[in-house]
């Protein structure tokens, strides 16, 4: 077996990207793959095929990434064909050669409809992506509510209970500290298990920092006697709008505070004329959901996440 990535050839690209996308895991369509290759979110040197000695193509791997990124930030679709006997042992060995190339393992981001453990056929054809990540060392795994705001949902009024201003990079920092200690994101905690705050806060800072939107977007939270209470990141994606980071600091939970900083990123959002806005929180983080859902916000999949510890 061949595994390899694919070149700019056309008539090699356009048989990698006609490989039909069967199966119950959603999957983008031809004409998707096209328009994030125009864009350079996936280009040929992130999409990866397993092919038998006599050059038929047995599985896809493409990777995802942003436009200006050096190397991939996630892998987006994972197909083994349907007659292959054990997809699972056929997709470490895609995903191993893809990681070699790369020098790292971007995680996996499946894209799943709410309940997709009650459908026997989806839930085996996740359980084999499962068990190749985890071989290829993907090996965390979180479960996230993807949201989604759109107008009709309405934006909701300030009720003056907290002031929000622009802050400094250092006091940015330090929110992002203060924030995340006893943090109920998954993320958050395993990563404090192998960095201090102070190191996850730049990291975080330095994401969102990365990410499409303006630094000038973010906002910090405070009591009216001044006190913080918590921290506003608008952001974006390529595609839409995004609630991108909020929280609270832990002297303040508990008061429905993470409802007015909310509030607060989807009504700038809409004040710039969103027609979307997304948002996703871990399903154990139930306070935050329930703030989405008090919002308005609908969710409309789930995402799995496999992901390296670490990385």
């Amino acid at each position: 077996m061949i595994f390899r990535a694919v070149t700019a050839d056309p008539a090699d690209l356009d048989r990698a990207i006609a490989h039909p996308a069967d199966g119950p895991v959603p999957a983008l369509t031809a004409e998707r793959i096209r328009e994030e290759l125009a864009g350079n979110r996936i280009r040929p040197e992130w999409m990866w095929l397993a092919e038998d000695g006599d050059g038929r193509i047995l599985a896809r791997a493409l990777w995802w990434g942003r436009a200006d990124s050096e190397r991939p930030v996630a892998l987006d679709c994972l197909q083994v064909g349907a007659g292959v006997a054990d997809p699972a042992a056929v997709a470490v060995g895609l995903l191993e050669a893809g990681h070699a190339a790369f020098g790292k393992r971007p995680g996996y981001n499946l894209s799943l409809p709410r309940g997709w453990r009650d459908d026997p056929e989806l839930a085996a054809a996740v359980a084999w992506r499962g068990a190749a990540a985890a071989a290829a060392g993907l090996t965390r795994e979180i479960e996230r509510l993807r949201y989604e705001w759109t107008p009709d949902a309405g934006t909701p009024e300030p009720t003056g209970r907290l002031v929000f201003r622009e802050g400094t990079d250092e006091e940015m920092l330090e929110a992002f500290v203060r924030l995340s200690h006893d943090s109920l994101d998954l993320t958050t905690q395993q990563e404090l298990l192998l960095m201090d705050a102070e190191q996850l806060a730049r990291e975080d800072f330095d994401f969102y920092l990365d990410c499409p939107g303006e630094r000038s977007w973010w906002r910090l939270a405070h009591l009216p006697d001044g006190r913080l209470a918590g921290l506003a990141v608008p952001s974006a994606t390529p595609y839409h709008r995004n609630v991108g980071y909020l929280g609270v600091v832990p002297e303040q939970r508990g008061q429905g505070l993470i409802d007015e900083i909310l509030g607060e990123i989807t009504r700038f959002h809409a004040a710039e004329g969103a027609e979307r806005i997304t948002a996703t929180t871990d399903t154990v983080n139930v306070p935050m959901a329930a703030a989405f859902d008090r919002a308005g916000y609908e969710v409309t999949e789930i995402r799995l996440v496999l992901e390296a510890p670490g990385q």
